[in-house]
């Protein structure tokens, strides 16, 4: 009878302790991994805090935001290949397109989010030397014998494509659409560029650490942080008659989220990247958020205005544009072996 006193007793305590077990392990500390590209290290390390604070407010949760970056197009291999991407935050459409057609995202993520799963864009600008010795002003200028061009490899950067994309418009728009001679403008280009670095930030190292070339080729929020680190007496922004608009693109991977139970978090994510606290980081990094009237206006001081084309309206879209300009055999392709 006193064992069985004993059991019951031993029994009831555990069966006591089993919901505090339970709800431990639902608070328990989880990490959301973002593949993201080069040059959004300082934004995704300020908005990743922001989220982990207000993940902790909503549910309770410590979140650990763990970010990877790089070329963008190795970044897509990468997650092709097994990295644990949760979400990824790339520079173009076709990045993520690429990981649909590995069935790692669904079709239809670009209506997952608003503005077709875009929070926040940027543009392309040139950073020159201070007193621009070499008189940069244009597109055209980048094609004169003698100039050193810097630019990443559109094989394994998306910023790059943006910057090829973007001249290429530059020359069709001058040129009255005529594509053969926008080829030939972007292959006169890369003939001054005597270097092709993997990713965006390293191109930026090479023109202002490593004092290699005569004008970079950059993300508008490279060429800003440039200024900001350096100040304007080291370098000066170059804005050309006509850029670019290029469109942030970000999606959850499905398989990996479907896989590991963190859908709920990786949704919540990209859903914060809207708020207007996230808007607001987006522009104190230098990025152009998609609600400028949800940002304070001295943050949005530093953007210029400038022409900026689409690529729907100029090259049909990403599907189109990727396999034709940097597809294997592509255009590029031709371009650069050519020279």
């Amino acid at each position: 009878m006193l064992l069985n006193r004993r059991s019951l007793l031993l029994t009831a305590a555990l069966a006591a302790s089993l919901p505090l077990l339970s709800a431990g392990a639902s608070i328990a500390r989880e990490t959301l991994n973002n593949v993201s590209y080069d040059p959004t290290r300082e934004l995704y390390r300020e908005y990743g805090e922001h989220f982990a604070k207000t993940w902790k407010e909503k549910t309770g949760q410590d979140v650990t935001v763990s970010n990877s970056h790089g070329g963008s197009g190795a970044q897509v291999r990468s997650v092709v290949e097994g990295l644990p991407a949760d979400v990824v935050t790339f520079p173009l459409e076709g990045d993520i397109l690429g990981i649909e057609e590995a069935g790692l995202i669904e079709p239809g993520w670009q209506s997952e989010f608003p503005a077709a799963s875009s929070p926040y864009t940027s543009t392309i600008v040139f950073l020159v030397r201070s007193g621009n010795p070499t008189d940069i002003k244009d597109w055209d200028d980048l094609a004169r014998e003698g100039v050193e061009v810097i630019t990443p490899n559109p094989k394994t950067s998306g910023g790059a494509r943006w910057n090829y994309l973007a001249a290429w418009a530059y020359e069709l728009d001058r040129s009255g659409g005529d594509a053969q001679k926008a080829q030939d403008f972007v292959a006169s280009i890369y003939r001054n560029v005597p270097v092709l670095d993997t990713g965006a930030r390293g191109s930026t190292n090479t023109f202002v650490q490593n004092k290699v070339g005569d004008v970079l080729i950059a993300w508008e929020n490279e060429a800003l942080l440039s200024l900001k680190e350096f100040g304007a007496g080291e370098y000066e922004i170059v804005v050309p008659s006509l850029s670019i608009l290029a469109e942030v693109k970000v999606a959850i991977v499905d398989k990996n989220v479907d896989g590991n139970g963190k859908r709920e978090l990786a949704k919540a994510f990209l859903d914060e990247l809207y708020s207007p606290e996230s808007q607001a980081i987006f522009a104190r990094n230098f990025y152009r958020p998609l609600y400028p009237d949800q940002v304070d206006a001295a943050d949005l001081e530093a953007f210029p205005e400038v022409k900026l084309v689409k690529i729907d309206d100029v090259f049909g879209g990403w599907a189109k544009a990727q396999p034709e300009h940097f597809g294997d055999g592509g255009i590029f392709d031709k371009i650069y072996s050519n020279d």
